[in-house]
């Protein structure tokens, strides 16, 4: 299904693209990143915060990281401050891609179990799924981020992974 260069593709096109979300989202004033723009975590600042939450969430069962110390309905604030969310991803971004690098396929061909506090249920699921399942979260909520700043008079250039690789 997957490979292990798959995942350091998808890492690399992740901290790409949040790199330029971010810088976009930084050329903007507060209110703007804060205004309730009708997406599921409400601003481009929450929406962001929840991005990092999730990455967060499931590095923490992939690589052992610490677990955010908020639920899910939390997540949109988990970082209060812009720049220290900002900080954070790209930290998050830089473990990310040194997560990917040392994956192995025979991990990929796994399964891993967890308990899922939004389910109240253990849960276990083949690991290549939840990797993809990972990078689809990102570029998901991404995009909501992307069509915030987009009607913001933002622009983060070109979004089309082939071309920014």
């Amino acid at each position: 299904m997957i490979t292990p260069e798959f995942l350091r593709t998808m890492a690399a096109y992740n901290a790409e693209m949040n790199r330029r979300v971010y810088d976009a989202a930084g050329r903007l004033p507060e209110a703007e990143r804060r205004l309730k723009r009708g997406a599921f975590w409400g601003s481009i600042h929450g929406t962001l915060s929840h991005i990092l939450w999730g990455d967060t969430m499931w590095m923490s069962r992939f690589d052992g990281w610490d677990k955010p110390a908020q639920g899910a309905k939390q997540s949109a604030e988990m970082h209060e401050d812009f720049f220290a969310l900002r900080t954070a991803r790209a930290e998050a971004d830089r473990r990310i891609s040194d997560w990917a690098g040392r994956v192995a396929p025979d991990w990929l061909s796994g399964d891993l179990t967890w308990f899922s506090a939004i389910l109240s249920k253990e849960i276990s699921k083949p690991t290549a799924l939840l990797a993809v399942h990972f990078f689809n979260h990102q570029t998901h909520h991404r995009g909501q981020v992307h069509a915030m700043l987009t009607a913001a008079g933002e622009k983060t250039g070109d979004t089309d992974l082939p071309f920014i690789l």
